[in-house]
């Protein structure tokens, strides 16, 4: 029986476990966060996993217990093979590893069923990836399901699988070094304490939370970013694969960053995950001058909201307002609502300007009279599609889903940016072995989750972490049980 060691407990890292279980191994988990804080990024996500499908089968595949009625109340349409490829390649800039994202693809549908089978209950994302049209939950953006309970419904699953298989998890074990060179690895040194093991899965997550690392990577102003998740993930198992030569894979100044309370802690609470803003595709978005500064209906947001924290953190003091009115509040998912958000309301344009602090008034009630002024109102408002619903003549359009700002109540919610993980990591192959800076595979050493680099470049489609580390940790548990 080989012996695997995991380092993480995130998704992948749970993943990893229970394939290298099912095939036979002796797992330890290593969770270098206490019991209290485990799960790593998995834990503060909405648990939504993007995969392939090609219909309502698919769907009601992965969710046994679908019921008829909401079959025929929703329409999932389909994600195909070949869309979520051309995803990955566009959003990338067509520089994503295309031998990763294809195994990203392929096996995005037969992991999710795997991981049905171990326990996850997936169920369709109602409230936050589809909107009701005539009657009808019509799906967008190619996000269809999540899990039950969200990220802490996610990785309680996993725990539970990986106990019942017999793998072992400690807690407060922090790896400092890799026992090994650059052929080949036999254990890592926790809290100053030898572990051998006949292979070595790394999937500790990303250097997020790492204020140094940020802005030596991507750049001035990142160490003043919230971080939204895990505070463990710094990157220790990272540095420490580089110390034996693993070689560096991916785009180290790009990272997941998106609009994020601005009252919101500097590192993420699992009691209060919901404090993302990411439907900013339904109003308009401010700065301090009072000015818009992108098109907020460029795209869904699911391919552009990653983007965004990066987008306010180069506005003036980094902060910013999401603007709606009636319209628009009651189609708001539930992030909108949760307590202590930096949010704002009037029965008046005027009287919202004066609540909010530090914005130029006058600039901002300038912005949204041209703005009102410039929609196209003989466009049919429809959230579900990209409507072509823009304005005309502003030095920055909207696209999409444009609509004035006339009805009373109006609302401001206060952003900022908000690091949800980092793209730069590891090299690996198809068996998601660590390559070395020779090109070669180092012997008993594996890699998934958000340490692995090349599968996102500038942007990222939502839903597709969650998918690849789960995708990635099988693999490599699997070949790590195998040898």
């Amino acid at each position: 029986m080989r012996n695997v060691l995991v380092v993480g407990a995130g998704n992948a890292a749970l993943c990893a476990a229970i394939a290298a279980a099912e095939a036979g191994a002796r797992v330890t988990v290593l969770e270098r966060a206490p019991e209290a804080a485990r799960g790593g990024n998995s834990a503060f996500t909405g648990g939504a996993f993007r995969t392939v499908y090609e219909g309502v089968e698919d769907i009601a595949h992965l969710v046994p217990d679908l019921t008829e009625q909401e079959r025929d109340s929703s329409d999932f349409g389909r994600y195909d093979a070949e869309k979520f490829y051309l995803d990955l390649c566009e959003l990338s800039g067509y520089r994503a590893d295309p031998l990763l994202i294809d195994i990203l693809v392929q096996q995005s549908l037969p992991t999710l069923s795997w991981m049905r089978d171990q326990g996850v209950r997936f169920l369709p994302a109602y409230g936050r990836q589809s909107f009701k049209v005539d009657g009808r939950n019509i799906f967008w953006g190619g996000l269809t399901v999540e899990t039950a309970g969200g990220g802490v419904g996610l990785v309680d699953a996993l725990f539970r699988r990986a106990e019942a298989l017999g793998v072992t998890i400690r807690y407060d074990h922090k790896v400092e070094h890799l026992i090994g060179n650059r052929h080949g690895v036999e254990g890592v040194i926790v809290n100053g304490e030898a572990l051998h093991a006949d292979a070595v899965v790394l999937a500790a997550g990303g250097y997020h939370a790492n204020a140094e690392w940020r802005v030596r990577t991507l750049g001035q102003g990142w160490d003043l970013a919230k971080v939204r998740g895990s505070r463990y993930n710094t990157g220790n198992v990272i540095q420490a694969a580089f110390a034996i030569g693993a070689r560096s894979h991916g785009d180290w100044s790009g990272c997941h960053s998106v609009f994020f309370d601005a009252g919101a802690e500097d590192f993420g609470n699992i009691a209060m995950i919901n404090q993302q803003k990411n439907y900013f595709t339904l109003g308009i978005v401010v700065n301090r001058n009072g000015e818009r500064f992108f098109d907020e209906g460029s795209d869904f947001r699911n391919y552009t909201y990653s983007k965004m924290g990066a987008a306010i953190l180069r506005q003036p003091g980094g902060t910013g307002w999401q603007l709606f009115d009636a319209q628009s509040i009651p189609i708001l998912p539930d992030e909108y609502r949760v307590p202590r958000a930096a949010r704002f309301e009037s029965d008046t344009l005027e009287g919202l300007a004066a609540k909010l602090e530090g914005i130029d008034r006058d600039a901002m009630l300038r912005t949204i009279a041209e703005f009102n002024a410039a929609v196209d109102e003989d466009v049919p408002f429809n959230p579900a599609v990209k409507d072509g619903r823009g304005t005309r003549g502003l030095a920055i359009n909207k696209s999409n889903w444009a609509r004035a700002l006339r009805e009373p109540p109006f609302v401001a919610y206060e952003v900022t940016c908000g690091i949800t993980l980092t793209f730069g990591g590891l090299a690996i192959d198809e068996q998601a072995r660590v390559q070395s800076e020779e090109g070669e595979a180092i012997a008993g050493l594996y890699a998934a989750g958000e340490l692995v680099g090349g599968l996102y470049y500038d942007r990222y489609p939502g839903g597709a972490g969650l998918t690849s580390g789960a995708v990635f940790g099988r693999i490599a548990g699997a070949h790590a049980a195998m040898g």
